[in-house]
């Protein structure tokens, strides 16, 4: 499809799924819990458990809630433990989004927040996408020396904020890695890639996996407004990953 080498990343939200990940082609994975929320931290078994099962790189998110990305000093303190602990278990990066009220850069809390990093991948995710001055922001962020930036182009997906995608990469120069991310799949890959010039791409590939045990009693739901069925549980699927991997490579 390209004569550029592309790369994936999958999200995922289960030792299981990463090593579903690599075993198809993925050439790194993004480690979360709760993807109905937009990705929350995962468990610190969850961490090592995947270190241990996979080679690839592992970028762990560093989310303490779902909602906004304007945090409390308690939220921010378990930020940081959240960080040290991930990268003692072996993460090659963290993903993180913090902003301010109004929805610009949080550039203090950033910069403690690679700071720790010391020297591992960061990645600010799709916080980046509600941010209301994009250039601005996307020059902090280079200038705090962030690996990369996970964005759908401020769209409702990559397909969508294709042309705002393409000019984040001009604007940026090389000077940070510019991931898209959001709504990409099989149908919607190859337009992102030839409209935007990336060189890598973030999908989730999710399919759903049967947890029979909850069957005794259908009425009962631990879920929220929502609601979703219980017997299924979210998983990263083997045949889309390896048909995006064709799809990229071919």
């Amino acid at each position: 499809m390209n004569s550029k080498r592309i790369q994936l990343e999958i999200c995922t939200a289960s030792a299981e799924d990463c090593v579903v990940a690599e075993a198809n082609g993925a050439d790194r994975v993004e480690l979360n819990c709760a993807l109905m929320l937009g990705g929350l931290t995962p468990s610190l078994g969850t961490v090592k458990e995947s270190r241990q099962l996979v080679r690839i790189p592992i970028i762990v998110m560093i989310r303490p809630r779902a909602g906004g990305f304007c945090y409390s000093a308690t939220e921010f303190s378990v930020m940081r433990r959240d960080l040290e602990l991930a990268l003692e278990a072996g993460a090659d990066g963290i993903a993180f989004g913090i902003l301010n009220a109004d929805g610009s850069i949080d550039v203090d809390r950033c910069r403690q927040i690679i700071s720790l990093a010391a020297g591992r991948q960061t990645v600010f995710h799709r916080a980046f996408d509600v941010t209301p001055e994009p250039v601005t922001a996307l020059n902090q962020l280079i200038d705090l020396g962030v690996t990369r930036v996970m964005t759908s182009g401020q769209e409702a997906s990559a397909y969508n904020g294709a042309a705002n995608i393409a000019a984040y990469l001009q604007q940026a120069a090389g000077r940070i890695e510019i991931l898209p991310a959001g709504g990409i799949n099989r149908f919607t890959v190859a337009d992102v890639i030839a409209r935007t010039g990336c060189n890598q791409i973030h999908a989730s590939m999710s399919g759903t996996s049967p947890d029979k045990s909850v069957m005794a009693r259908p009425q009962v739901a631990f879920g929220g407004t929502l609601k979703p069925p219980e017997d299924l549980f979210p998983v990263t699927d083997a045949k889309g990953v390896a048909r995006i991997v064709g799809m990229l490579n071919g």
